[in-house]
């Protein structure tokens, strides 16, 4: 009888401790693999950066469009915007013309 009340008297002072290192267990695996732990937390800071990058994308693509409709406006209508447009669309240049192509931020059209 000694000896099955030892291992009685092991397993009740074993239990607390396990039970404290499952739960530990439990949730040091959820902070790492949960829906908010450091794996979701760098899934979204991918997430973000991606949808930085397109709203700087739409956001260029808006003010080139911007800049076109700003140049076709009538008050502000350029003679030499329109000119330079019409022989653009039409791929006509004269002789003595010089080109000078803008750079790919400060497109007009």
């Amino acid at each position: 009888m000694g000896f099955w009340r030892g291992i009685k008297r092991r397993l009740k002072a074993a239990v607390p401790p396990l039970l404290f290192a499952g739960v530990a267990v439990y949730f040091a695996w959820h902070s790492t693999h949960g829906e908010r732990g450091t794996q979701a937390r760098e899934a979204r800071r991918a997430d973000i950066a991606s949808a930085q990058q397109q709203r700087a994308a739409a956001l260029s693509e808006w003010e080139a469009a911007q800049r076109r409709v700003n140049g076709l406006r009538n008050d502000r209508l350029d003679p030499d915007q329109l000119d330079e447009r019409a022989r653009a669309l039409l791929n006509l240049t004269t002789p003595g013309e010089i080109i000078i192509p803008y750079t790919q931020g400060q497109r007009l059209f």
